[in-house]
């Protein structure tokens, strides 16, 4: 019961962390119908940029405010001068292009930050808390990435659902020419979903690295994963995105702790083939049919 217990805590933290990812997926998704491969070495360099002010002296809430509004203008930036010359072609470009910027970015991580580990500080206590004598797999910083998680996916949920901005950023990705001509700022709007989706990235990485090591890679298998998790609950579905994410790390915890670590990528797979073979638009996303 134990073992049991730990290893669900375990994948529960771990949930969250691919459902930080994946509801950056599922915003610039929802935003510009555009699956963006770069989100991780952009929320990379964002946590460089926290791990810079922490490491000059700063406060570790300064790095952590200021990696986030990086975030926010890096996502604006890369909407507006490079994803932006790809509007209007088929789809396949934007595609090509983010995987361009993801090693890109990369190489630029190396080149400015370096290529060596180094530690990241968390803000909390990365001990287990103590229940009746006994330590359970469940931190302070657990807590915080678990509570992160659920202000971004509230915020979400009534950006596109009680706002008029979330109607006009979902007007503009579905159909920009009848947004238009409906008053809709269409550029706009898809820059500013960029900026949004890069700032809920910049939160994952942060997550991430909390407690942790860094360097220019520590995020490539959070992409995985993450994609997993999106798909899993639907592209179109933050809601989604937090259950498929917290169901893909409890379903890997247990695969990890019962089966063998080695066979977690394989479970990944198998689980991806599994929701594509039965319900292609993920668990939260009602398939309607449509005359044209």
């Amino acid at each position: 019961m134990q073992q049991l217990l730990t290893t669900a805590l375990t994948g529960l933290t771990l949930g969250v962390v691919y459902a930080a990812f994946a509801l950056a997926l599922v915003l610039i998704w929802r935003a510009t119908r555009i699956v963006n491969f770069a989100q991780a070495p952009m929320a990379m360099i964002t946590t460089y940029v926290a791990l810079v002010l922490i490491d000059a002296g700063w406060s570790y809430w300064l790095g952590f405010t200021v990696a986030l509004l990086s975030g926010l203008v890096l996502g604006a930036l890369v909407e507006r001068f490079v994803v932006r010359f790809v509007s209007g072609k088929p789809e396949i470009n934007a595609v090509i292009l983010t995987l361009g910027l993801f090693i890109v970015l990369h190489a630029l991580a190396a080149l400015v930050f370096g290529s060596r580990y180094r530690s990241f500080p968390a803000p909390f206590g990365l001990t287990g808390f103590q229940v009746g004598g006994t330590t359970i797999a469940l931190t302070g910083f657990g807590v915080f990435t678990i509570a992160a998680v659920g202000v971004v996916l509230l915020g979400l949920v009534l950006l596109f659902r009680g706002t008029d901005l979330g109607l006009r950023m979902r007007a503009a990705a579905f159909d920009r020419e009848v947004a238009r001509l409906l008053g809709v700022r269409v550029g706009r709007m898809l820059t500013l979903g960029w900026a949004l989706a890069a700032l809920a990235g910049s939160l994952s990485g942060l997550l991430i690295a909390g407690g942790g090591l860094v360097h220019p890679s520590y995020m490539d298998g959070v992409v995985v994963y993450g994609f997993v998790a999106a798909v899993l609950g639907g592209l179109d579905s933050p809601v989604g995105a937090v259950v498929g994410g917290v169901v893909l790390g409890l379903s890997l915890s247990l695969v990890s702790g019962y089966v063998g670590a080695e066979l977690v990528p394989l479970a990944a797979l198998a689980i991806l083939m599994v929701v594509l073979l039965l319900k292609p638009g993920g668990l939260f996303t009602s398939l309607r049919e449509r005359r044209v």
